[in-house]
């Protein structure tokens, strides 16, 4: 998402939760780098990180990319993300 009026691209600093991981509303998921900061990236839902598509260093990530695929229930954890 877009964390600045001026943000273009980011960055994932850092991952604060992995695959499987149980996710509740306000969470912080990710740190993101900005054009001006480092900042926490909130769950909006409850729900499972499932993937994460971009790892944990990567830069220059276009706004609007997926950046990883968060599940309501735990049982959706047992899909195959990669078909």
């Amino acid at each position: 998402p877009k964390l600045s009026p001026t943000m273009n691209a980011g960055g994932i600093a850092a991952w604060k939760k992995a695959p499987g991981d149980a996710i509740a509303a306000g969470d912080v998921v990710a740190e993101i780098e900005t054009d001006k900061a480092t900042v926490d990236l909130e769950a909006q839902d409850d729900g499972f990180l499932a993937k994460i598509l971009v790892p944990e260093g990567a830069q220059d990530i276009p706004c609007g990319t997926p950046i990883a695929y968060i599940v309501e229930d735990e049982e959706a954890l047992k899909q195959d993300f990669d078909a």
